[in-house]
């Protein structure tokens, strides 16, 4: 058997003795070794492997499957393939999601000397890279797999293989050692101590392990959680957003996750004179620079003002109230009635990929919160790249329905994730206001700025996206009202996309007067 052959073995039957079920392959011919590899595994019934022919949404596929805290690979071939995995290898490390870059690599001596595909590759992820000896032992194969697989985070370990690449016979290579090679505990825990925090602390969720959100959810302070955190009040950014009346305002805030949604969220922190941000080691959340203490443990209230905690209760339902009222009195549909309805008619169990820009800040305006609903999206960097990716890697971990909202831009911008080997049952729901709607929301979207705008913000494309999906054989479907969008994602069997038409002309309009009709419920 050639090394490269018996090195890619090892390398596969260690990550699936560390528990690794699902790997992404983007064909090359450096990475031939470990394709191969792969191929037999999944034959033998191993692992589940996925092929896609881009590298970007590659990494974006492995990122979802990744999400739920199993490691997953995604590996390519050398030179700018690798670069590729950058944008999706930044999301799981801000994450800390468990995504493993495996990449092929030239000999070391090709390095500049001018030879094809060959670049540095050495950190070239952003990541320390775990650096395979070409040719190594088995011993030293299996333990670097082993500390991969342990990283907490995204690993990046990088294979250089030397022809010949293909193999001549089809040996399983067997280790002594019936579990992993070196065994690690990846368990988290979440510890609470007694707090000096008082009564009136209002709790921010954001983007953050589950379970110590999940923990801190419970604490008995009021909580306003970002959509991908679970609980939280109906409306509570929002009601940030349009300006907190004065018998609301905390006097400290727990910052739990990164909170990163609202400008709401950023202006109570910085008029609150106590705040607690919880996160790991030195990555503590705190965007305006405000935390007044930093911990990795959850503050246990002392005590709770039982009274406060009604009035925002009492408040929230007023401001849900005004929410509903002044939307079903606009024109159907604007992307708050889409979040809305989406929300509310998935079935129970079901899991939501919200995109970034106005989708997610939609449903957390918008939607109710619902705790027998999985609700996720990138929100380390915030992108809008790899979402068509992310989101058929989450639904193919997901034991049930599965549904996605994003935007025309951000469904574009990764149309090469449609074309999918493993089609789950995921609906992609498609808000097409044909560009960027979300900047007419920003100072650039303001009257003044209307010269410029559509050219270098509005950016209207006209796509086709019914002759796109049907490139893809990908079943469409264009809604016009809201009855028949409740239809189009009643039954939710294999992959398929629910356009939905928009208008953004009147959108910064509709905001201003969503705020509004909140600020309105506090002065009457």
């Amino acid at each position: 058997m050639n090394p490269s052959t018996a090195q890619a073995r090892v390398i596969v039957d260690e990550l699936v003795r560390n528990g690794v079920r699902h790997a992404v392959l983007s064909p090359g011919s450096r990475n031939a070794p470990l394709s191969f590899a792969l191929h037999q595994a999944e034959q033998n019934g191993l692992l589940t492997l996925h092929v896609r022919i881009d590298e970007r949404s590659a990494g974006f596929l492995a990122l979802g499957l990744a999400k739920t805290g199993t490691p997953a690979v995604v590996t390519c071939t050398s030179g700018t393939a690798v670069a590729n995995l950058h944008p999706s290898v930044i999301e799981a490390q801000l994450t800390g999601v468990p995504l493993i870059a495996l990449t092929a690599d030239r000999p070391v001596d090709l390095y500049r000397t001018g030879a094809s595909q060959t670049i540095d590759q050495y950190d070239v992820l952003g990541l320390p890279t775990l650096h395979m000896p070409e040719g190594a032992d088995e011993a030293t194969t299996r333990s670097l797999v082993c500390r991969a697989v342990a990283t907490d985070g995204p690993s990046h370990v990088n294979v250089p293989f030397r022809p010949p690449l293909t193999p001549v016979d089809a040996a399983w290579p067997s280790s002594d050692r019936a579990g992993a090679w070196t065994e690690t505990d990846r368990a988290f825990t979440v510890e609470t101590r007694p707090s000096s925090l008082p009564a009136r602390t209002l709790v921010l969720l954001g983007d953050d392990r589950p379970e110590r959100l999940r923990e801190a959810s419970r604490l008995g302070w009021p909580v306003i959680a970002e959509p991908t955190a679970p609980g939280g009040l109906r409306h509570g950014s929002l009601l940030l957003n349009a300006g907190l009346p004065e018998h609301l305002r905390p006097e400290a805030v727990l910052v739990v996750g990164r909170v990163t949604l609202s400008r709401g969220q950023q202006a109570l922190l910085k008029d609150t004179p106590v705040v607690h941000a919880v996160g790991d080691r030195a990555q503590w959340p705190d965007v305006p620079f405000t935390a007044s203490r930093a911990s990795t443990w959850l503050p246990e209230p002392a005590a709770l003002d039982d009274d406060w905690t009604r009035s925002w209760q009492n408040a929230v339902k007023s401001v849900s109230a005004a929410v509903d009222d002044l939307l079903d009195a606009e024109p159907w549909p604007t992307g708050l009635h889409v979040a809305r309805d989406l929300v509310h008619a998935v079935p129970s169990g079901s899991l939501l990929f919200v995109g970034s820009s106005n989708p997610i800040r939609d449903v957390d305006f918008a939607a109710e919160r619902r705790p027998d609903v999985v609700v996720h999206a990138n929100r380390g960097a915030a992108g809008i790249d790899g979402s068509v990716s992310t989101a058929i890697g989450l639904a193919l971990q997901h034991d049930g329905p599965s549904f996605a909202l994003m935007g025309d831009l951000t469904f574009l911008h990764d149309s090469n994730g449609l074309l999918a080997d493993h089609r789950p049952d995921l609906t992609i729901v498609v808000l097409n206001d044909d560009g960027g709607g979300i900047f007419s929301l920003l100072e650039q979207g303001s009257p003044e700025h209307a010269a410029s705008f559509e050219r270098v913000f509005g950016t209207p494309h006209g796509t086709d996206l019914s002759a796109l999906c049907a490139g893809y054989r990908i079943p469409h479907s264009t809604v016009d009202g809201r009855e028949e969008f409740r239809g189009a994602i009643a039954s939710p069997k294999g992959l398929q996309v629910v356009e939905v038409p928009a208008k953004r002309d009147d959108l910064r309009s509709l905001h201003r007067r969503l705020k509004a009709a909140v600020s309105t419920v506090f002065s009457r």
